[in-house]
Protein backbone atom coordinates (compact mmCIF):
# COMPACT_ATOMS: atom_id res chain seq x y z
CA UNK A 1 0.00 0.00 0.00
CA UNK A 2 2.81 2.78 1.04
CA UNK A 3 4.25 1.72 -2.55
CA UNK A 4 1.35 2.52 -4.53
CA UNK A 5 0.83 5.51 -2.60
CA UNK A 6 4.25 6.54 -2.99
CA UNK A 7 3.93 5.77 -7.27
CA UNK A 8 0.43 7.61 -7.32
CA UNK A 9 2.53 10.95 -5.37
CA UNK A 10 5.44 10.60 -7.76
CA UNK A 11 2.90 10.65 -10.90
CA UNK A 12 1.35 13.87 -9.65
CA UNK A 13 4.66 15.85 -9.68
CA UNK A 14 4.73 16.06 -13.63
CA UNK A 15 1.42 16.64 -13.63
CA UNK A 16 1.75 19.87 -11.51
CA UNK A 17 4.37 20.89 -12.99
CA UNK A 18 3.04 21.08 -16.56
CA UNK A 19 -0.37 22.62 -14.98
CA UNK A 20 2.07 25.28 -12.94
CA UNK A 21 3.24 26.33 -16.71
CA UNK A 22 0.44 26.45 -18.19
CA UNK A 23 -1.27 28.65 -15.34
CA UNK A 24 1.76 30.44 -15.52
CA UNK A 25 1.76 31.69 -19.13
CA UNK A 26 -2.32 31.85 -19.15
CA UNK A 27 -1.76 34.72 -16.63
CA UNK A 28 1.15 36.63 -18.56
CA UNK A 29 -2.00 36.56 -21.11
CA UNK A 30 -4.37 38.30 -19.20
CA UNK A 31 -4.81 42.22 -20.37
CA UNK A 32 -3.78 44.76 -17.96
CA UNK A 33 -0.49 45.84 -16.23
CA UNK A 34 0.18 44.65 -12.27
CA UNK A 35 2.47 47.34 -11.79
CA UNK A 36 0.11 50.15 -13.28
CA UNK A 37 -2.45 48.70 -10.57
CA UNK A 38 -0.15 48.44 -7.78
CA UNK A 39 1.37 52.08 -8.38
CA UNK A 40 -2.13 53.48 -8.43
CA UNK A 41 -4.03 55.63 -11.08
CA UNK A 42 -2.00 58.77 -10.24
CA UNK A 43 1.48 57.07 -10.89
CA UNK A 44 4.01 58.48 -13.47
CA UNK A 45 5.38 55.88 -16.06
CA UNK A 46 8.59 56.42 -14.15
CA UNK A 47 6.60 54.95 -10.60
CA UNK A 48 4.79 52.24 -12.68
CA UNK A 49 8.53 51.51 -14.11
CA UNK A 50 9.78 51.26 -10.42
CA UNK A 51 6.81 49.00 -9.30
CA UNK A 52 7.67 46.11 -11.82
CA UNK A 53 11.58 46.49 -11.10
CA UNK A 54 10.36 45.46 -7.33
CA UNK A 55 7.78 42.97 -8.12
CA UNK A 56 10.11 41.53 -10.51
CA UNK A 57 8.16 41.95 -13.42
CA UNK A 58 10.86 43.00 -15.67
CA UNK A 59 13.04 39.99 -15.87
CA UNK A 60 12.17 37.71 -18.95
CA UNK A 61 9.01 35.01 -18.19
CA UNK A 62 11.65 31.90 -17.92
CA UNK A 63 13.33 33.45 -15.18
CA UNK A 64 10.40 34.69 -13.58
CA UNK A 65 8.88 30.98 -13.37
CA UNK A 66 12.17 29.43 -12.21
CA UNK A 67 12.14 31.80 -9.33
CA UNK A 68 8.29 31.34 -8.84
CA UNK A 69 8.80 27.53 -9.02
CA UNK A 70 12.10 27.35 -6.93
CA UNK A 71 10.55 29.14 -4.35
CA UNK A 72 7.15 27.07 -3.91
CA UNK A 73 9.18 24.23 -3.75
CA UNK A 74 10.47 25.57 -0.68
CA UNK A 75 7.10 26.26 0.93
CA UNK A 76 7.48 29.86 -0.25
CA UNK A 77 4.73 31.22 -2.09
CA UNK A 78 5.68 34.97 -2.68
CA UNK A 79 4.00 37.84 -1.28
CA UNK A 80 0.87 39.49 -2.68
CA UNK A 81 1.53 41.87 -5.14
CA UNK A 82 -1.32 44.42 -3.58
CA UNK A 83 -0.93 43.79 0.21
CA UNK A 84 2.45 42.31 0.40
CA UNK A 85 1.34 39.94 2.56
CA UNK A 86 3.02 36.15 2.68
CA UNK A 87 0.40 34.30 0.18
CA UNK A 88 0.81 31.11 2.22
CA UNK A 89 -0.88 33.19 4.90
CA UNK A 90 -3.61 33.85 3.40
CA UNK A 91 -4.12 30.71 1.80
CA UNK A 92 -4.30 28.96 5.36
CA UNK A 93 -6.72 32.14 6.79
CA UNK A 94 -9.08 31.52 3.32
CA UNK A 95 -9.38 27.58 3.12
CA UNK A 96 -10.81 26.49 6.19
CA UNK A 97 -13.77 28.40 5.44
CA UNK A 98 -13.94 27.43 1.67
CA UNK A 99 -13.51 23.82 3.31
CA UNK A 100 -16.23 23.97 5.65
CA UNK A 101 -18.41 25.09 2.58
CA UNK A 102 -17.90 22.27 0.27
CA UNK A 103 -18.40 19.66 3.36
CA UNK A 104 -21.30 21.54 4.12
CA UNK A 105 -22.68 21.09 0.26
CA UNK A 106 -21.41 17.82 0.11
CA UNK A 107 -23.27 16.34 3.39
CA UNK A 108 -26.27 18.21 1.73
CA UNK A 109 -25.69 16.51 -1.57
CA UNK A 110 -25.36 13.02 -0.41
CA UNK A 111 -28.39 13.02 1.39
CA UNK A 112 -30.52 14.67 -0.84
CA UNK A 113 -29.24 12.61 -4.04
CA UNK A 114 -29.49 9.46 -2.33
CA UNK A 115 -32.90 9.39 -1.18
CA UNK A 116 -33.71 10.97 -4.53
CA UNK A 117 -31.65 7.73 -6.21
CA UNK A 118 -33.52 5.18 -4.41
CA UNK A 119 -37.08 6.97 -4.74
CA UNK A 120 -36.58 7.16 -8.60
CA UNK A 121 -34.93 3.44 -8.47
CA UNK A 122 -38.00 1.87 -6.48
CA UNK A 123 -40.48 3.54 -8.52
CA UNK A 124 -39.19 3.00 -12.02
CA UNK A 125 -41.41 4.12 -14.63
CA UNK A 126 -43.66 6.18 -12.68
CA UNK A 127 -43.88 9.83 -12.26
CA UNK A 128 -41.91 9.87 -9.14
CA UNK A 129 -39.04 8.69 -11.16
CA UNK A 130 -39.44 10.89 -13.75
CA UNK A 131 -40.14 14.09 -11.88
CA UNK A 132 -36.58 13.14 -9.56
CA UNK A 133 -34.97 12.60 -13.00
CA UNK A 134 -35.77 15.74 -14.21
CA UNK A 135 -35.05 17.36 -11.36
CA UNK A 136 -31.59 16.09 -11.72
CA UNK A 137 -31.02 16.69 -15.33
CA UNK A 138 -31.58 20.55 -14.07
CA UNK A 139 -29.33 20.45 -11.18
CA UNK A 140 -26.69 19.37 -13.63
CA UNK A 141 -27.68 22.09 -16.25
CA UNK A 142 -28.52 25.15 -13.97
CA UNK A 143 -25.81 28.15 -13.72
CA UNK A 144 -24.40 28.29 -10.24
CA UNK A 145 -24.33 32.02 -11.06
CA UNK A 146 -28.33 32.09 -11.60
CA UNK A 147 -29.13 29.51 -9.12
CA UNK A 148 -27.38 31.74 -6.14
CA UNK A 149 -29.26 35.01 -7.28
CA UNK A 150 -32.80 33.07 -7.58
CA UNK A 151 -32.05 31.64 -4.18
CA UNK A 152 -31.14 34.86 -2.57
CA UNK A 153 -33.66 36.64 -4.48
CA UNK A 154 -36.71 34.38 -3.04
CA UNK A 155 -35.12 33.53 0.34
CA UNK A 156 -33.28 36.69 1.44
CA UNK A 157 -35.58 39.69 -0.47
CA UNK A 158 -38.43 38.37 -0.60
CA UNK A 159 -39.27 35.52 2.42
CA UNK A 160 -36.28 37.33 4.36
CA UNK A 161 -36.13 33.65 6.07
CA UNK A 162 -32.39 33.45 5.66
CA UNK A 163 -29.17 35.88 4.98
CA UNK A 164 -27.56 36.61 1.68
CA UNK A 165 -23.96 36.59 2.26
CA UNK A 166 -21.04 36.01 5.11
CA UNK A 167 -20.31 33.38 7.54
CA UNK A 168 -21.05 34.15 10.77
CA UNK A 169 -23.88 31.54 11.53
CA UNK A 170 -25.42 28.31 10.76
CA UNK A 171 -28.28 29.85 8.81
CA UNK A 172 -25.62 31.71 6.47
CA UNK A 173 -24.31 27.81 5.00
CA UNK A 174 -28.13 26.77 3.98
CA UNK A 175 -27.82 29.06 1.00
CA UNK A 176 -24.46 28.89 -0.59
CA UNK A 177 -24.29 25.19 0.27
CA UNK A 178 -27.46 24.01 -1.64
CA UNK A 179 -26.04 26.55 -4.29
CA UNK A 180 -22.87 24.68 -4.31
CA UNK A 181 -24.52 21.05 -3.90
CA UNK A 182 -27.15 21.09 -6.15
CA UNK A 183 -25.09 19.96 -8.94
CA UNK A 184 -23.75 16.68 -7.09
CA UNK A 185 -26.74 16.25 -5.34
CA UNK A 186 -27.79 15.24 -9.15
CA UNK A 187 -25.31 13.46 -10.41
CA UNK A 188 -25.40 11.32 -6.89
CA UNK A 189 -29.08 10.78 -7.74
CA UNK A 190 -28.92 9.23 -11.10
CA UNK A 191 -25.78 7.31 -10.03
CA UNK A 192 -27.39 5.96 -7.46
CA UNK A 193 -30.64 5.16 -9.23
CA UNK A 194 -28.50 3.20 -12.02
CA UNK A 195 -26.22 1.58 -9.19
CA UNK A 196 -29.76 0.45 -7.46
CA UNK A 197 -31.71 -0.71 -10.49
CA UNK A 198 -28.78 -3.08 -11.26
CA UNK A 199 -28.54 -4.20 -7.73
CA UNK A 200 -32.17 -4.63 -7.48
CA UNK A 201 -31.96 -7.82 -10.07
CA UNK A 202 -29.55 -9.96 -8.65
CA UNK A 203 -30.35 -13.57 -6.99
CA UNK A 204 -29.65 -12.19 -3.50
CA UNK A 205 -32.43 -9.87 -3.82
CA UNK A 206 -34.78 -12.43 -5.11
CA UNK A 207 -33.71 -14.61 -2.61
CA UNK A 208 -34.28 -12.28 0.20
CA UNK A 209 -37.86 -11.52 -1.36
CA UNK A 210 -38.76 -15.26 -1.32
CA UNK A 211 -37.78 -15.81 2.20
CA UNK A 212 -40.78 -13.18 3.25
CA UNK A 213 -38.58 -10.05 4.12
CA UNK A 214 -39.87 -6.85 3.68
CA UNK A 215 -39.77 -4.64 0.77
CA UNK A 216 -37.95 -2.16 2.78
CA UNK A 217 -35.83 -4.08 4.20
CA UNK A 218 -34.57 -5.75 1.21
CA UNK A 219 -34.04 -2.08 -0.62
CA UNK A 220 -32.27 -0.86 2.47
CA UNK A 221 -30.16 -3.56 3.91
CA UNK A 222 -29.29 -5.96 1.66
CA UNK A 223 -29.80 -3.75 -2.23
CA UNK A 224 -28.53 -0.21 -1.22
CA UNK A 225 -25.66 -1.69 0.87
CA UNK A 226 -24.21 -3.64 -2.17
CA UNK A 227 -24.84 -0.46 -4.59
CA UNK A 228 -23.51 2.12 -2.70
CA UNK A 229 -19.83 1.44 -3.80
CA UNK A 230 -19.58 2.73 -7.46
CA UNK A 231 -21.68 6.10 -5.77
CA UNK A 232 -19.12 6.51 -2.80
CA UNK A 233 -16.31 5.95 -5.41
CA UNK A 234 -18.07 8.64 -7.53
CA UNK A 235 -19.01 11.15 -4.79
CA UNK A 236 -15.39 10.95 -3.37
CA UNK A 237 -14.57 12.57 -6.92
CA UNK A 238 -16.89 15.14 -6.47
CA UNK A 239 -15.38 16.54 -3.78
CA UNK A 240 -13.11 18.36 -6.30
CA UNK A 241 -15.48 19.73 -8.41
CA UNK A 242 -17.18 21.08 -5.05
CA UNK A 243 -13.69 23.04 -4.36
CA UNK A 244 -13.41 24.07 -7.50
CA UNK A 245 -16.96 25.21 -8.03
CA UNK A 246 -16.62 27.39 -5.10
CA UNK A 247 -15.30 30.08 -6.96
CA UNK A 248 -18.77 31.78 -8.28
CA UNK A 249 -20.40 30.47 -5.41
CA UNK A 250 -18.67 32.65 -2.98
CA UNK A 251 -18.21 35.80 -5.12
CA UNK A 252 -22.03 35.64 -4.82
CA UNK A 253 -22.31 35.09 -1.38
CA UNK A 254 -19.43 37.37 -0.19
CA UNK A 255 -18.02 34.18 1.36
CA UNK A 256 -14.74 34.97 2.84
CA UNK A 257 -12.87 31.97 1.40
CA UNK A 258 -10.64 30.86 -1.79
CA UNK A 259 -12.83 31.14 -4.35
CA UNK A 260 -13.26 34.76 -3.07
CA UNK A 261 -9.57 35.44 -3.16
CA UNK A 262 -9.33 34.02 -6.46
CA UNK A 263 -11.91 36.87 -7.50
CA UNK A 264 -10.23 40.04 -5.72
CA UNK A 265 -7.02 38.59 -7.41
CA UNK A 266 -8.00 38.74 -10.80
CA UNK A 267 -9.32 41.73 -10.47
CA UNK A 268 -5.88 43.64 -9.02
CA UNK A 269 -3.88 41.16 -11.33
CA UNK A 270 -2.08 39.82 -8.20
CA UNK A 271 0.05 37.01 -10.30
CA UNK A 272 1.59 35.37 -6.97
CA UNK A 273 -1.77 34.83 -5.24
CA UNK A 274 -3.53 33.48 -8.28
CA UNK A 275 -0.42 30.92 -9.09
CA UNK A 276 -0.20 29.85 -5.67
CA UNK A 277 -3.60 29.36 -4.88
CA UNK A 278 -5.09 27.97 -8.58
Amino acid sequence: MLIYIARRLGAMIPILLVVSVIIFMFLHLIPGDPARVVAGPEATLQDVENTRIVLGLDRPLPEQYWRFISNAVQGDLGKSFRTQEPVMSMIADRIGATLTLSLASMVWAIVAGMAAGVVAATHRGKWQDQLTMFGAITGISMPSFWLSLMLIELFAVQLGWLPSGGDESFEHYILPAITLGSGVAAVIARFTRSSLLETLGEDYVRTARAKGARERRVIWLHALRNALLPVVTMTGLQFGFLLGGSVVVEAVFSWPGMGRMLIDAVSMRDYPVLQAAM
